[in-house]
């Protein structure tokens, strides 16, 4: 009987905002994964800067890649294929991962893949837990926020998504109107661990609404008029009015994530699913309240609840290595016209969430 084949050495190339990452996979496991952040060279400016971020990719890759493979203790010519995140993103930063990718795959004579930074971290529950298809998924970052049923690497189903800011987007503008630091997610939470949710009420947005579309613009004014009112009235911020308004903020969106995933389930479970479970990841999915909300949830109603550890909720190159490595399986691979876009939504006959344009649907 012949033995089985192994599993491909694949490398994995992001670059799609500010984070520059490299690793090396075998199958599910993780041989090598660097991180590369930015952000110190981001911090005066209250955010990302997509020329700075481009031009720190240009200069970081190569490093990156070597870092990687000296880990792994893999060679170039070990490599089965090179997967490389292309879009979307900031336009730059993607294009500079695609041509470092394309430089390597033709000097190698190796296969190229493109993948999407949202199927990344769609199938990252595959490369941490083995979840079988399908599979009900929460993606919830700094850019983005929307339900999938995932039944494929390339088999999506969007279900609901946030019409104006994702998640991340808006705890990064709670923490700026408060003087908190970058990035927003993780100042915000612990602030709000000595704060009182009740004491500032925020609007729960949608969800007078049918369905699974989010909003989260309307807590990011809310929380701007609630912070005017107290500069006005007493001078200024105390501690404890910093901490009740991250947690109030915090809570409001709790519950919104919370209520519109219980709505998800219902429609993911209609489908009477063999293995049915529900997995969260993006940035926003290291949030502890958010997390034990939608675990609570799962268990109430009989579904297996998958969070990936926080090294792999965040950008990084091992789940575009995986998820490269499930489309190498299936044949999928891309040649030298390659394209790097911005704009790449996951479910393609979807509507646009907010809007669409030259470039394409943004969600």
């Amino acid at each position: 009987m012949d033995a089985p084949m192994p599993d491909p050495i694949i490398l994995g190339l992001e670059s799609s905002c500010d984070d520059t990452a490299a690793a090396v996979l075998r199958g599910r496991e993780i041989l090598s994964s660097v991180v590369m952040g930015q952000t110190e060279l981001h911090a005066a400016f209250g955010g990302v800067v997509p020329e700075i971020a481009a031009r720190a990719h240009a200069e970081k890759l190569d490093l990156a890649v070597e870092e990687a493979l000296s880990q792994a203790g893999v060679t170039l010519r070990e490599v089965d294929a090179v997967a490389v995140t292309a879009g979307p993103g900031l336009i730059g930063g993607v294009l500079s991962g695609v041509m470092l990718a394309k430089g390597l795959a033709a000097g190698l004579g190796k296969p190229l893949i493109g993948v999407n930074h949202l199927a990344g971290h769609a199938l990252t529950p595959r490369l941490t837990d083995g979840l079988a298809y399908p599979y009900l998924m929460l993606l919830v970052s700094g850019g983005h926020c929307q339900f999938l049923t995932v039944r494929g690497p390339q088999d999506f189903t969007r279900l609901g998504g946030t019409i104006d800011d994702a998640p991340g987007e808006a705890f990064d503008k709670t923490a700026r109107l408060l003087g908190l630091p970058q990035p927003g997610g993780p100042s915000v939470e612990a602030e709000a661990k000595s704060g009182d949710e009740r004491r500032f009420r925020f609007p729960r947005p949608l969800l007078d609404r049918e369905g699974c579309d989010l909003s989260f613009s309307g807590l990011k004014t809310a929380l701007l008029r609630m912070r005017d009112a107290l500069v006005a009235e007493q001078g200024g911020l105390h501690a404890q009015d910093r901490a009740d308004l991250c947690a109030g903020f915090q809570a409001a969106v709790r519950d919104v994530l919370a209520e519109k995933t219980r709505r998800a389930l219902a429609l993911y479970l209609d489908e009477a699913p063999a293995e049915p479970a529900f997995a969260i990841a993006g940035g926003v999915a290291a949030n502890g309240a958010i997390r034990a909300a939608l675990e609570t949830l799962c268990a109430e109603r009989g579904v297996r609840f998958t969070a990936p550890p926080l090294r792999l909720c965040t950008d990084n190159a091992a789940m575009i290595a995986y998820a490269g490595g499930e489309l190498f399986a299936a044949g999928e691979t891309a040649d030298m016209t390659l394209a790097a876009r911005p704009r790449w939504p996951l479910d393609r006959n979807a509507a646009p969430l907010i809007g669409s344009g030259k470039k394409g649907a943004k969600a």
